[in-house]
């Protein structure tokens, strides 16, 4: 079986080219599946088979446009072509990015009224949402993988795809490196963090939409909380500024891009991520893993793995009120012996990447026979 992946370019801290290295590196253990990843570029490509494809392009309508053109045309010569762009013609799209139409709803709540209306004029924005459109209602397509119910029940009400097309395949793990034992890995004393004190770590990119604000915001009422934030941000410094004037800047940790992510989960006690909308962060899956509760919000994927009060909270992105409640009940939680450690790891255990693997080599089969 000849299977192409599809997928423009690799940031490191990527979502979904973390799916997509998992994934490559189960499939390429099925002497079966010849498989090739289709991109404009690639690092750590060791192994895998690729086509490069790297058009020239002036602004990001070119480079969206050019990449999707040059892509198809090399369609023909897969069995199965499961695409990670929004490109018509695809026989599986993977709806990582969630819906685009959606995600603009989300952002929207915390832009200006003008730069909404910027928003609404773009031309980017226009070519994307056409593009979803087409490649949603293209008769090529045959199975969407949707990484969350949110986002397969979005793209049934939005798209009118029936339930025979939307297919729920959840982001496995490696439940091996990303366990408990990921404590012996805590930099607390290097940080300066007591030992006893309540950590909570934010890990994205996108500070913004990922709600580093309101996380900030929400720990103000407890001074004995500490705050990681893990990830890359242009504007950093602004919500440096925002921690200073909340007077939270000696108990939040702004540590950047970080090499191994297991250290940032060894040394906090629960994962905050109060985000505008994410289909089904990889960092939620890791975290439920390493035994930390999540506290997210209901434009989160990840909110439909939590049960409230035992691996977990779910709130508003943008009620900082709400999550300083649920903190409150951790915090309770946590003084009367509550385990919410062992309930976050068995909420993600059963999801390894060997059964991602078969969830995939299943529908692959079935959609050849």
């Amino acid at each position: 079986m000849k299977l192409a992946i599809v997928r423009q370019t690799y940031n490191p801290n990527g979502g979904a080219e973390r799916f997509v290295s998992r994934a490559l590196n189960v499939l390429a253990q099925n002497t079966s599946l010849d498989v090739t990843l289709i991109a404009r570029q690639w690092e750590d490509a060791a192994g895998w088979k690729t086509l490069t494809v790297n058009p020239p392009f002036r602004n990001r309508i070119a480079r969206e446009s050019g990449f999707a053109a040059e892509a198809a045309a090399h369609f023909a010569q897969f069995d199965i072509v499961q695409s990670h762009e929004r490109i018509p013609g695809a026989t599986i799209f993977r709806a990582g990015d969630g819906v685009h139409a959606t995600w603009l709803e989300q952002y929207g709540r915390i832009l200006s009224p003008l730069a909404r209306w910027a928003q609404s004029l773009s031309r980017y924005h226009r070519y994307i949402l056409r593009s979803e459109t087409q490649m949603f209602t293209h008769p090529q397509l045959r199975k969407v993988i949707c990484n969350s119910k949110m986002v397969r029940d979005d793209i049934a009400r939005r798209f009118g795809l029936s339930d025979d097309k939307l297919t729920v395949i959840y982001n496995g793990v490696d439940t091996d490196q990303f366990s408990p034992e990921v404590r012996s890995l805590s930099k607390r004393v290097a940080l300066g963090i007591p030992h006893t004190a309540p950590v909570l770590a934010y890990v994205g990119s996108g500070f913004s939409r990922k709600g580093v604000a309101t996380a900030l915001r929400a720990i103000v009422a407890h001074p004995d909380v500490w705050l990681l934030i893990a990830g890359r941000d242009k504007h950093a410094r602004k919500f440096e500024k925002l921690a200073q004037t909340l007077g939270v800047a000696a108990r939040v940790a702004f540590l950047g891009p970080v090499a191994n992510v297991r250290e940032v989960y060894g040394t906090a006690d629960a994962l905050i991520l109060p985000t505008l909308y994410d289909p089904f962060p990889n960092v939620c899956v890791e975290a439920l893993a390493c035994g930390l509760p999540l506290l997210t919000s209901h434009g989160c994927g990840a909110a439909e793995w939590i049960t409230e009060g035992q691996n977990g909270w779910v709130r508003d992105a943008l009620d900082s009120e709400g999550y300083k409640q649920a903190i409150s009940l951790w915090l309770k939680g946590r003084e009367q012996g509550v385990d919410y450690s062992a309930a976050a790891r068995a909420t993600a255990e059963p999801f390894t990447l060997g059964r991602m693997a078969r969830e995939l080599q299943t529908l692959y089969h079935d959609l050849l026979r």
